[in-house]
């Protein structure tokens, strides 16, 4: 039997401190909940996920890379602050032919205004914002149509 398509499912910094970090703005969900939705969501769609989370911004580069080169059906990117920062994650998905979704379980318009501007979102397929854990899942849902 062939491998099922893959997507990579990437998380930027302080999203493994998800559940016990400001539930009133990111939910109580944990990111291993989130992983397990992830995980059999994808299963239903045929697909595979490979979730990852990394403090690091170099690590986030590094696998958007390797989704490119793996090639990865798409990838979900929650950059978490980096998507307000990091030249180098848009670099890296501008470089990229992979489809890549941005997702942020809060809506980042809706809070402090360092946070309204996303330099992810130029290069990203798509965003979605503002629907906590569910958001993940709306994505997937999208990637399983590329």
């Amino acid at each position: 039997m062939a491998n099922k398509p893959v997507i990579f499912v990437l998380n930027g910094p302080n999203l493994n401190l998800l559940g016990m970090r400001e539930p009133e703005i990111y939910g109580s969900a944990t990111l291993d909940d989130i992983a397990g939705q992830m995980e059999d969501q994808a299963s239903a769609l045929g697909l595979d996920v490979e979730i990852r989370q990394s403090n690091h911004e170099g690590h986030l580069v590094d696998w958007l890379q390797e989704a490119a080169a793996d090639g990865a059906k798409a990838v979900i990117l929650n950059a978490g602050a980096l998507t307000h920062t990091s030249v180098a994650l848009h670099d890296a998905i501008k470089a990229i032919e992979t489809p890549v979704i941005e997702v942020h379980l809060s809506n980042p318009a809706a809070r402090e205004e360092f946070r309204h501007k996303s330099l992810v979102a130029p290069v990203a397929k798509g965003t979605i914002c503002g629907f906590g854990a569910l958001g993940y899942q709306l994505a997937l849902d999208a990637a399983s149509k590329f």
